[in-house]
């Protein structure tokens, strides 16, 4: 009887074994394919339990790693977008943080803010980053990867408690000619003391002419962007379009836009904590940005358009207002890897039933200016 019983514990031990390991086997296979619902029921569900901070670290390792299924690569022709020279297999990329000069913190823990009850995040963190030199070195090793044919945009910000701006971004400039795609100058973030002031005309005006002086003597080919905020006044935004249209302290591109300070109709009870909101309380207002300043710019200048992109609708919306190209944040944090497959299978429905062949046909149409 006591072996009986003892085989019996054995089999039971067994059989949980196995389950578990077929249990763990499914749902590895399910991450790495980037299955939807699994994501839906299971693995985001799980990542909320966790704080914010962690879970947003262990997505940035899951991406470095290359954990994911590529089989959402093989992108259809209409959404190939040709800008700035280069050839983007679609026109949804991801929102990156930016890099400074020297090593810093960046703000106090805790930073980041989940605002459940309105899809949306409050992020202060202040510039966390490893610095330049750390940086580049990655950025070194990833180009030399053969098996990556992405595309990488340096995003540059200043130290905290550096007093000439101009220059951290121009260090910048020059230590990422070798390895950057493309360079945006970020001077719109909330949570670095005095930065947002730099939008300001005469200010940004002299901040650009410094930048491109560098470019032209050091032969930088790079296209150079500006990101900048959506608390910006009408009279704000055409002292930008005025500045950014001469020729010494001109850019090539825009990115649209950066996190809010605002908080307007909000019912997560950390709606106050200071910071930038992002997510869904962002999308039209970066969309109305996206269509004025591309009307302030007679459509010259390429957009990127950022804030609450949760579907196929909310890009291709941005797109219509102007953006040539579109990038996620939020909506990666609250619905997993699988919501980029789904924006573009949902983007490439909306051409086709609109009857466009490209992302391109499709650039500003709903403005007046086409």
């Amino acid at each position: 009887k006591m072996s009986h019983r003892l085989s019996n514990k054995q089999k039971l031990k067994s059989l949980l074994q196995v389950t578990t390991t077929a249990a763990m086997f499914y749902g590895g296979f399910c991450i790495y394919q980037g299955d939807e619902n699994f994501y839906n029921k299971f693995v985001m569900p799980l990542a909320r339990l966790v704080n914010p901070e962690v879970a947003h670290n262990a997505a940035v390792q899951v991406l470095k790693w290359g954990l994911l299924s590529t089989k959402d690569t093989n992108d259809p022709a209409s959404l190939n977008v040709d800008v700035w020279g280069m050839k983007f297999k679609n026109p949804v990329g991801m929102a990156a943080g930016s890099v400074t000069p020297k090593p810093q913190p960046g703000n106090l823990k805790p930073r980041l803010f989940r605002l459940l009850e309105d899809n949306a995040v409050v992020n202060r963190y202040g510039f966390n980053s490893e610095g330049h030199d750390i940086v580049w070195e990655r950025l070194q090793k990833l180009k030399k990867n053969q098996n990556f044919n992405g595309i990488v945009g340096v995003n540059l910000g200043k130290n905290k408690m550096s007093e000439d701006a101009a220059q951290d971004y121009i260090d910048g400039i020059r230590k990422f000619a070798d390895v950057a795609d493309y360079f945006v100058i970020n001077i719109s973030s909330p949570n670095t003391p005095g930065l947002r002031m730099l939008q300001n005309k005469r200010d940004l005006e002299d901040l650009l002419t410094k930048i491109n002086n560098v470019r032209q003597s050091i032969q930088s080919k790079q296209p150079l962007l500006l990101k900048l905020a959506p608390d910006l006044s009408d009279s704000e935004k055409q002292d930008i379009a005025d500045v950014i249209a001469k020729k010494k302290s001109k850019v090539d591109g825009l990115i649209l836009c950066n996190t809010t300070v605002t908080r307007n109709n909000l019912t997560s009870p950390l709606k106050e904590e200071l910071g930038g909101l992002s997510g869904a309380p962002l999308t039209d207002m970066s969309t109305a940005m996206i269509s004025d300043m591309y009307k302030r710019t007679y459509g010259t200048v390429p957009i990127i358009g950022v804030g609450g992109i949760f579907t196929g609708a909310d890009a291709y919306d941005k797109i219509k207002a102007g953006a040539s190209l579109v990038q996620v944040y939020t909506s990666f944090t609250y619905r997993g890897p699988p919501v980029i497959g789904k924006i573009k299978r949902e983007l490439n429905d909306m051409l086709k039933k609109d009857g466009l062949k490209s992302i391109k046909d499709a650039v500003g149409k709903d403005t007046n200016i086409r």
